[in-house]
C-alpha cells in the first residue's frame, strides 16, 4: 500500500503530538515531585535562601521545615506561627523559647514584612525568622510562606503567649479534626490575660464596601461565630491558611476573617484559656503604646483600602471609615456612558460617598429654602427618593430641578457668572461647564456634587435651556409642581412633585419604581437575582 505525502505528514504531525505530551506530562510530574520533596531532597536551599532573607539566629534545623522527628515516622503535624510584633517592643524570643521547650519537636516561624530592628535573637534549634518583603537576589520561594510550612496544620499565635501544658496543642487539633470537614475551619483558645477573646459575627458586604461586627452569643460548649477580638491562639489547616489571598495579612485577625467570613468558614472559640500571657501589657512605657496604636490604626487602614472595604461598623457601635473625606479626592474618577467604574466591578457607590452626596443635599436643600427658591428632587434623585426614601445605591450624583426666576434670590446662586464661590462650610458653588446649569460639589478636593438644574415654565409647560442625552431629560406640565410635597430623602425632608410616581413613569416609564436598573444598560446591566 503507497502512503501519499499527506498521510505521512499526517502521521509525523501526530507523533510529533504524542512526543509533545509525553514530555510536558514528565515535566509536571517533576514540579509536583519537587514540591512534595521540599522537605527533603531541596529543604536545604530553601532553607539557606531563608536564613540569607531572614537573619536566622542560629543553625537551621529540619524542625524548621516540618520535618521528621526522631522516635516519630510521622512528624511534627503543626507549625508555630508568630505574626504579630512590634519591632521596637516584643517578647518573641519568649515566646519561641516557651514552646521549644515544652514541644521542641514543633517548628516555630516569626513572619515580619521587612528584617526587623532591633535584629531577633531567636533560640536555636527550631526557630526561624522569614521575611516577607522580597529581595533582588535572593529565589522567590525564599519570601513566600507557604514554603517554609510543611507541616498539616499552623498555630498562629499571639505576642506574649506562653504554653504551659503541652498537651494543649492536641487538643486544638481534635477539636478541629471533630468538625469532620464541616464549616468550622479554625479553632480558638482564649489567652488568660487582660484581652480576653470574644466571639464576633462579621458579615462583610463586597458590594456595599462595608464590614459588619456584631456581638456573639457565648454557648457552654463554645462559641461558633465568624471573627475574634482580643488574644487567642488559633488553629487551621495549612491548606486552607494558604488557600487565602492574603494569608499572613496585618493586622491578623481582621486580615483573616475577613477572608473566611467571605468563604462561609466559622471559628470555634473554646470556653476555658489554654494558654497564658505573663507579658501583658506588651509595652512597657506609653509612649511605646502609642506607637503601637497608631502602628495599628495604620495598617487597618492599609488592609481595609486593599480588601475594598471602606466602612467598618465595629460591635460597640462606633464606625470606621477608610474611604474620601472632605480633603480627599472621591473615591472614582471621570464617569463614562452613565457607568461609573465600580459598577464593572460588580460593587455600587462606596459608602463614603454617598455619605458626602447626603451631606451636600442637606447642605443645599437648606440654603435654597432660607433663600426661598422653590426647588424639586430631579431624575434618578426622586426614583430613590421613591424607592429607598435615599439615594439610589450606585448612583454617584444628586439632582435637583429649581424655579429659574427664584435664583436671584440665592446669594449662592446669584453672582456665579463671575466665578465659583466657596462657602463656610467648604462647598464649591459654581456654573457648569456642560451647560447652562449650577453645581455645588462637596468640596475644592472632591467633586461629589448636586446639580440643580433651572426650569421655567412656558405655556403651562416646564422647560429648560440645556438638554442631556439622558431619556429622562424631558419637558413636562407644571401641575406636578402645584404645590411641592414634603418627602423623606436621605435622612431630611425634601420637596418633590406632588404625584412622584405619574411624574418618574412619564420621564422613565412605566413600572420604573418596581423595576430597578442601572443607567446604562447597554453597558453594564443590573443582575436583579441579586438583590
Amino acid at each position: 500500500m503507497r502512503v501519499t505525502f499527506c498521510q505521512g505528514l499526517l502521521s509525523g504531525a501526530i507523533v510529533l503530538n504524542l512526543l509533545i505530551l509525553y514530555y510536558v506530562s514528565r515535566a509536571q510530574q517533576q514540579m509536583m515531585e519537587k514540591r512534595k520533596d521540599f522537605g527533603r531532597g531541596s529543604r536545604r536551599a530553601g532553607l539557606q535562601a531563608s536564613n540569607l532573607a531572614g537573619g536566622l539566629a542560629g543553625p537551621v534545623s529540619g524542625l524548621a521545615a516540618g520535618g521528621g522527628v526522631e522516635g516519630n515516622a510521622r512528624g511534627p503535624r503543626v507549625t508555630v506561627l508568630l505574626r504579630e510584633f512590634e519591632n521596637f517592643e516584643n517578647y518573641v524570643t519568649d515566646v519561641a523559647s516557651s514552646f521549644l521547650r515544652a514541644r521542641p519537636e514543633l517548628p516555630f516561624l516569626a513572619v515580619a514584612d521587612t528584617l526587623p530592628y532591633p535584629p531577633l535573637v531567636l533560640p536555636e534549634g527550631g526557630a526561624r525568622l522569614l521575611v516577607l518583603f522580597p529581595s533582588p537576589d535572593q529565589p522567590p520561594q525564599a519570601h513566600r510562606p507557604e514554603f517554609h510550612v510543611q507541616t498539616e496544620f499552623v498555630l498562629l499565635v499571639p505576642d506574649g503567649v506562653e504554653l504551659e501544658q503541652g498537651r494543649a496543642v492536641e487538643r486544638l487539633i481534635r477539636e478541629l479534626e471533630g468538625e469532620g470537614g464541616g464549616p468550622v475551619r479554625l479553632v480558638a483558645a482564649p489567652v488568660l490575660a487582660r484581652s480576653a477573646a470574644r466571639c464576633l459575627h462579621l458579615r462583610v458586604s463586597l458590594r456595599e464596601w462595608t464590614a459588619t461586627y456584631t456581638q456573639a452569643a457565648s454557648g457552654s460548649s463554645g462559641s461558633v461565630c465568624t471573627a475574634l477580638q482580643g488574644d487567642a491562639v488559633v488553629l487551621l489547616r495549612t491548606e486552607d491558611l494558604f488557600n487565602l489571598s492574603v494569608p499572613l495579612g496585618r493586622p491578623l485577625f481582621p486580615s483573616l476573617f475577613v477572608q473566611t467570613s467571605l468563604r462561609g468558614w466559622k471559628v470555634k472559640l473554646l470556653e476555658s484559656p489554654l494558654f497564658s500571657a505573663r507579658h501583658r501589657p506588651l509595652f512597657s512605657s506609653a509612649h511605646n503604646q502609642w506607637k503601637a496604636d497608631t502602628g495599628l490604626k495604620e495598617a487597618t487602614a492599609r488592609l481595609m483600602r486593599g480588601f475594598g472595604l471602606k466602612r467598618l461598623l465595629l460591635p460597640d457601635g462606633k464606625e470606621q471609615w477608610h474611604g474620601c473625606g472632605k480633603e480627599t479626592p472621591r473615591c472614582f474618577g471621570t464617569v463614562r456612558d452613565d457607568t461609573p467604574d465600580y459598577l464593572y466591578m460588580e460593587r455600587w457607590t462606596p459608602p463614603c460617598c454617598l455619605r458626602a452626596l447626603r451631606e451636600t443635599a442637606k447642605h443645599v436643600v437648606n440654603i435654597l429654602e432660607s433663600s426661598g427658591v422653590r426647588y424639586w428632587l430631579e431624575g434618578g434623585t426622586l426614583l430613590g427618593a421613591a424607592r429607598h426614601q435615599d439615594i439610589i445605591p450606585w448612583d454617584y450624583d444628586v439632582d435637583l430641578g429649581v424655579y429659574l426666576e427664584d435664583v436671584p434670590n440665592c446669594d449662592q446662586l446669584k453672582n456665579l457668572d463671575s466665578g465659583s464661590l466657596v462657602d463656610a462650610s467648604g462647598y464649591v458653588w459654581e456654573r457648569a461647564v456642560e451647560g447652562d446649569f449650577f453645581r455645588v460639589q462637596y468640596s475644592e478636593v472632591n467633586h461629589l456634587h448636586v446639580d440643580l438644574w433651572p426650569f421655567y415654565p412656558r405655556n403651562g409647560v416646564m422647560t429648560k435651556d440645556t438638554w442631556t442625552e439622558h431619556k429622562q431629560d424631558v419637558e413636562f406640565p407644571e401641575h406636578f409642581l402645584q404645590p411641592l410635597v414634603p418627602m423623606p430623602f436621605a435622612g431630611i425632608t425634601a420637596y418633590a412633585p406632588n404625584n412622584p410616581r405619574a411624574f418618574l413613569e412619564l420621564k422613565f416609564g412605566e413600572g420604573v419604581i418596581e423595576n430597578p436598573q442601572y443607567p446604562n444598560p447597554a453597558r453594564k446591566r443590573l443582575d436583579r437575582s441579586k438583590l
